[in-house]
């Protein structure tokens, strides 16, 4: 399983630094950098409730679940049965 956070595109968007989103979102930039390389074992909700809300979008917008090759490979094997 992988989930990807997209975050580059939405500041990039609105022109924020992530120095700016750090602060507006109460982390330090070492946490944003992590969430921004995909490092993040995971989000707490409050996090992505801070996220959403400066970033001014839904989970769904920085969000973006993509199947690992494990997955690809049990979908592929259902569906040949």
């Amino acid at each position: 399983m992988a989930i990807i956070i997209n975050l580059d595109v939405q500041l990039a968007r609105r022109k924020m630094s992530v120095a700016e989103f750090a602060t507006a979102i109460d982390i330090t930039p070492a946490n944003v950098s992590v969430l921004k390389n995909g490092r993040a074992k995971a989000v707490r909700f409050t996090t992505l409730d801070a996220i959403c809300r400066v970033l001014e979008c839904q989970p769904g917008d920085i969000l973006e679940w993509v199947p690992d090759e494990a997955d690809a490979s049990a979908a592929a094997e259902g569906a040949e049965a």
